[in-house]
């Protein structure tokens, strides 16, 4: 940096910080780059040796060692949990004869959910953070750096800095101040209304359904989830991302940001959905169950999810990555973006000329699943 007095550098991780500084940053209205999150993440072994997550957050700190600008951010070896897809740019620069991994990822790992990626107690450090990735990269060795779910309000400044945009379509449930559940439904086509108040009254039959938060959420519950987290991961991964400690270590010290909501048949816990509360948003995460009932992964997900968010009062829910059946319970298509900074000019110009080509085809498919709403259509 050009100011003497302020150094850029790679720390071993978050934990190498205090929790009060990290969250200064910005840690305090996002839970998934909160200091709880990431140093959960860190030890109970979900990213670091053998996982292919090397914690490498890029910060920037003053004279007296003060934090001033953090990114969290991680040397990849690999492509997965990150749910912005690059597999295709790998297996062309490896034919092209180059070495794809290890990358640095500017991620919350395994969490596609929009958010800031760069923690700052002053814009003007932005620039000097994004130029810190790119030493890394090129001082490293590194093909790229990847930051992914920018929150859009980040986005200039790595338009700024001359990285790659990439855009992606999510489906969020935004609040148009509703009162309650039968508001939002109010907004919707006859038909479909009654859909979901069906749907919701046969996900419910005959079941007991909790929603749990701080110290409400106990071991057992936890240990319930865990089997119903690793059916999903199993199915969907092949190995689930999280470990068991992962899930307690976030009850620890962060339950009062988590809602975790169970359905019991009788005493017995048959399905669960975990969700986070930031300050804008209410995020769907993990669901899971031991027994198929219809219309419960719609209920748990999306549907108490909606609810809570009303009563909360925040303005969207993010249910996740993909899954365009979420459309039909209300949820619209919304971009979301990533940024990219590639270390070879010839590679960085094939990729720039693809990611223009997506990024017409992305605006199409929005206006397209836009208009297939199941909101009344105005006269």
């Amino acid at each position: 940096m050009s100011d003497p007095e302020l150094t850029v550098r790679l720390a071993p991780g978050v934990g190498s910080f205090g929790p009060a500084e990290w969250n200064a940053l910005g840690g305090d209205r996002n839970p998934f780059v909160s200091h709880e999150f990431l140093t959960a993440l860190e030890d109970s072994g979900s990213v670091g040796p053998g996982t292919g997550w090397e914690p490498a957050p890029i910060v920037i700190t003053d004279v007296a060692d003060n934090l001033l600008a953090a990114m969290p951010s991680y040397a990849k070896g690999h492509s997965q949990g990150e749910y912005v897809f690059d597999h295709s740019w790998a297996d062309a620069w490896h034919r092209a004869g180059g070495r794809y991994y290890p990358k640095l990822q500017i991620a919350a790992p395994f969490t596609p959910a929009n958010g800031p990626r760069l923690l700052l107690s002053d814009p003007s450090l932005a620039p000097h953070l994004l130029k810190g990735a790119e030493t890394v990269c090129v001082d490293n060795g590194l093909s790229s750096a990847h930051a992914t779910f920018i929150e859009p309000e980040q986005l200039p400044l790595f338009e700024n800095a001359g990285w790659l945009i990439r855009s992606d379509i999510q489906f969020h449930w935004q609040n148009r101040d509703y009162n309650c559940f039968d508001d939002f439904l109010g907004e919707l086509a006859s038909r479909k209304r009654k859909a979901l108040r069906k749907e919701r009254a046969a996900a419910q039959e005959g079941l007991r359904i909790e929603r749990l938060t701080g110290d409400a959420i106990r071991p057992e519950h936890w240990d319930a989830f865990w089997i119903f987290y690793q059916d999903t991961g199993a199915r969907k991964w092949g190995t689930p991302y999280l470990t068991r400690e992962a899930f307690s270590l976030l009850g620890e010290r962060m339950a009062d940001r988590m809602a975790l909501i169970l359905a019991f048949d009788r005493a017995e816990p048959i399905a669960g959905a975990l969700n986070f509360i930031g300050s804008e948003a209410l995020y769907g995460r993990y669901w899971g169950c031991t027994r198929d009932v219809r219309f419960l992964h719609f209920e748990l997900c999306y549907y108490q999810a909606i609810d809570m968010a009303i009563e909360l009062g925040l303005p969207r829910v993010e249910a996740g990555a993909q899954g365009g059946h979420k459309l039909a319970r209300g949820y619209e298509p919304v971009q979301t973006y990533s940024a990219h900074w590639i270390a070879d000019p010839g590679f960085r110009k094939a990729v720039a000329d693809f990611l223009e080509r997506e990024r017409q085809g992305v605006s199409a498919d929005q206006v397209f699943l836009g208009e297939r709403t199941p909101f009344r259509k105005p006269d």
